[in-house]
């Protein structure tokens, strides 16, 4: 690891998921979430979704014939609606609860006139708790719903409206984005509202509850008959060392996503915390054969880890989830290094937490196991939300111990040392633990808590460890000047920034650094700014011997320091954001001024200069601003800003499944659409696709719709032509599969590999006549470009 020095420059004075994903708030939801508009796509797939649901099951239909309603999500609707629920009789106290809670809201709709006239809504049907998701709901018709029934929020164009398919009230996006299996829907995942979702999930709970031939396996369950006892809470109950599970075959450190712990199948309710540690992952010394051992005593493994086993333990934490833990000593310090297995499998980087050990400690961090089995769970369950480098999770209070800490802010490893720590498979973050009064930058702008640890600890450019009970890095936001850029009390606006942005400051000279392929972003960006200001946040620099950084002091103001790798001089320094002002006057005398501001660069020139650097950055030109006096009586400085055909590396250490190919720099995409199949208690998911080839980007010309269905029926074709070799497959120790697909007209090519080798002649042969007959059948396929394209898939438990 890189050590840091700093030094002081200069001193200026001057909320997506409500619950965060990683916090259980339903009320937070609607405060983060309810500014993020709803998107059109949204409504084409919800279409698409209810006509296939009409098609499957017509009793639904029947259940609705009624009062038939097509979902229009025509902007502009102006008449009053919603629905409302009868006196509910809920089957337990946490329904009941719900149900009030859910009554209380819509009778202050029912109240509320949104044209300017009162709404009648005593003619609407009446769905109550008892049969929520049992029977097909009759729908509320859109004309009678202008605004959405839970946050209020007006539908427009953009805010479109969708359907709870539980109690089959209208909503936005944001109130209604949850899926649950409903039975009137032959047990598939229906939209439902977040207050649906919380009913039906805490009927489940005590559905569960009330059976007690059911045993709680952390977030899971296992399915093997037990005795009724007197207490009826759910408890982890012991597993006998003869329920062996066939694991992939390798060793325990090499686990995959996926790899089988046969007996467990993960609840489809919200993971509930263990409240002893998780099962441990024993090898029985013959290759690909393991047991469960349960009712260890803490000291007993402290003991071992103390010793320095070679291998560390693993913990189960659900059928397709490991955590594996050790005690290492990094950069002199002693450390639990607790990082998870089988993120991959839901299209998230594996996390790793470095956590300092406190003096005499006894205990395991088992906050970190239930903070991993969250992350899973809103990464399986929430399309879209997933962690990468910048991102934040935060936790209820009491979270290791103290009230304090928020939870974790995750960085990619750059320049620190990674020698000692028993890794997971790249991608992988780090997790550095914040505390609550450092929350709002973690939201807002979080390179500056970054390098402001890295200056704490004197480590560049971060440390990768963790420190419990330490004191908080910043204080109240007074008068930055990120004020002005970013809204810290709602989060409806934040400093924008383009991925691959640098800033570099030299001597007399500063370069502002876009890459080409990047132009998209900032014409985003520039469209949304004010004409007089023009405010980008840059990424960490990768190139530079320092970085600026921003220290608050005692008196709650803002200093500028620089952080700088240790025993190397500073050439070049980065920034973490820059801001052209047009506030300059011609009279003032000067061209242009140029300063620092906290860990940022601050630019005034006029509005003439203003509208010429907009119309270069427009049209992807280099452009050059001279700061100085208009009769220079010394060394002026210039600000430069210049396109290139490179940016920075990403997807670092990321190789194909196939031959081991290296997909550095290669372009990719999270699939979200969840596109599974199912056989023999086995899944197959597909994650994620790569382009090939330098120029064919997510965002260019090859991605249009044509190209994407063609993308989806290859993965379709593959899954259901390898499902009925799942089994043998996992066996085999080939969770992680890989689809390389080469198309130029002309050439049609299909490679399917896994552990670095080529799948065996069987599964390639019916892989090629499968997916060729794909490709012939698209009529679209002719007017395509030339791709080629990756697409990766894991086998994973059927938890279902």
């Amino acid at each position: 690891m890189r050590q840091a020095v700093t030094a002081t420059l200069s001193v200026w004075g001057e909320r997506r998921f409500g619950y965060s994903t990683l916090k259980d708030s339903s009320e937070s939801l609607l405060d983060e979430r309810k500014l993020r508009p709803g998107l059109k796509e949204d409504s084409v797939i919800e279409e698409k979704e209810r006509a296939e649901n009409e098609q499957e099951h017509p009793e639904a239909v029947l259940g609705r014939s009624a009062s038939p309603v097509e979902d229009t999500h025509a902007a502009g609707d102006h008449q009053t609606g919603s629905a409302e629920h009868s006196d509910p009789t809920p089957d337990s106290c946490s329904e009941r609860k719900n149900c009030e809670m859910e009554t209380s809201v819509v009778s202050s709709l029912k109240n509320t006139d949104f044209t300017g006239r009162k709404g009648s809504l005593d003619a609407l049907p009446v769905q109550r708790c008892s049969s929520l998701g049992t029977t097909a709901p009759q729908w509320v018709p859109d004309c009678q719903a202008p605004a959405c029934m839970k946050c209020g929020s007006k539908f427009s164009f953009t805010r479109r409206r969708h359907h709870c398919r539980a109690c089959g009230k209208v909503f936005c996006v944001v109130c209604c984005d949850l899926k649950f299996k409903l039975t009137h829907l032959g047990g598939k995942d229906g939209r439902v509202c977040v207050t649906c979702h919380s009913t039906l999930i805490n009927r489940k709970f005590w559905t569960l509850r009330k059976d007690q031939k059911k045993v709680w396996f952390a977030d899971s369950l296992l399915p093997r008959p037990e005795s009724k006892s007197a207490d009826s809470t759910p408890t982890l109950r012991s597993v006998t060392n003869t329920q062996r599970t066939e694991l992939a075959q390798a060793d325990v450190s090499n686990l995959e996503a996926g790899d089988e712990v046969s007996g467990l199948s993960a609840n489809s309710a919200k993971p509930t915390p263990p409240k002893d540690l998780p099962p441990i992952l024993t090898s029985t010394g013959v290759k690909g054969d393991y047991t469960l051992e349960e009712k260890r005593t803490e000291s007993s493994l402290l003991e071992e880890l103390e010793r320095g086993l070679a291998e560390p333990l693993v913990f189960v934490l659900n059928a397709n989830l490991l955590a594996v833990v050790k005690i290492v000593s990094y950069v002199n310090r002693r450390c639990w290094c607790v990082m998870s297995k089988g993120m991959h499998a839901v299209g998230q980087p594996e996390v790793v937490i470095l956590l300092q050990c406190l003096p005499e400690e006894k205990r395991f961090p088992t906050d970190i196991f239930n903070h991993f089995i969250q992350i899973y769970w809103d990464a399986q369950t929430a399309a879209g939300k997933l962690l990468n480098h910048l991102s934040h999770s935060l936790v209820s209070r009491g979270f290791l111990g103290n009230n304090e800490h928020a939870g974790f802010l995750y960085v990619r490893p750059s320049f620190q040392s990674l020698e000692g720590l028993p890794l997971p498979a790249p991608p992988f973050l780090f997790g550095l633990l914040i505390l609550r009064a450092e929350t709002p930058w973690a939201k807002a702008f979080p390179l500056r808590l970054m390098l402001r640890l890295g200056a704490e600890y004197r480590f560049y450019p971060c440390p990768l460890f963790s420190v419990r009970y330490r004191e908080p890095l910043f204080g109240p936001v007074n008068n930055s000047i990120m004020r002005l850029l970013v809204d810290f009390r709602f989060y409806r606006y934040t400093l924008p920034s383009v991925p691959g942005l640098v800033v570099d400051l030299e001597a007399r000279s500063t370069c502002i650094r876009i890459p080409k392929t990047r132009h998209p972003e900032l014409l985003k960006a520039l469209n949304k700014s004010n004409e007089r200001v023009l405010a980008l946040g840059a990424c960490f620099n990768e190139q530079a011997d320092s970085h600026l950084i921003c220290v608050q002091t005692a008196d709650g103001q803002y200093q500028t320091q620089a952080i700088s790798i240790h025993s190397q001089p500073r050439r070049v320094t980065g920034s973490c954001f820059f801001v052209f002002s047009g506030a300059l006057k011609a009279s003032s005398g000067y061209m242009a001024k140029s300063s620092i501001v906290e860990d940022g660069l601050m630019v005034q020139v006029t509005m003439e200069t203003m509208a010429e650097l907009r119309r270069s950055l427009r049209d992807m030109k280099d452009f050059t601003i001279t700061c100085g006096k208009l009769h220079p009586a010394e060394r002026q400085e210039y600000v430069h800003i210049k396109w290139q055909d490179e940016e920075p590396r990403f997807n670092k250490g990321i190789v194909s499944p196939i031959d081991g190919k290296s997909m550095e720099s290669l372009a990719n995409i999270k699939t979200h659409q969840r596109l599974e199949y199912k056989a023999n208690g086995k899944v197959i998911r597909w994650t994620e696709v790569f382009y090939l080839q330098k120029d064919q980007y997510p965002n260019g010309l090859n991605n249009h719709s044509s190209h994407n269905r063609l993308t989806e029926r290859l993965a379709r074709a593959f899954c259901l032509a390898l499902c009925q070799s799942l089994c043998l497959l996992k066996e085999d120790g080939m969770t992680k599969l890989a689809l390389r697909v080469i198309l130029d007209g002309q050439k049609m090519e299909f490679l399917a590999g896994s552990n670095g080798q080529r799948l065996p002649a069987p599964y390639q042969d019916c892989l090629n006549q499968s997916l060729t007959s794909v490709v012939r059948s698209n009529s679209h396929y002719q007017g395509l470009a030339a791709c080629q394209l990756e697409l990766i898939f894991y086998i994973l438990e059927d938890t279902s």
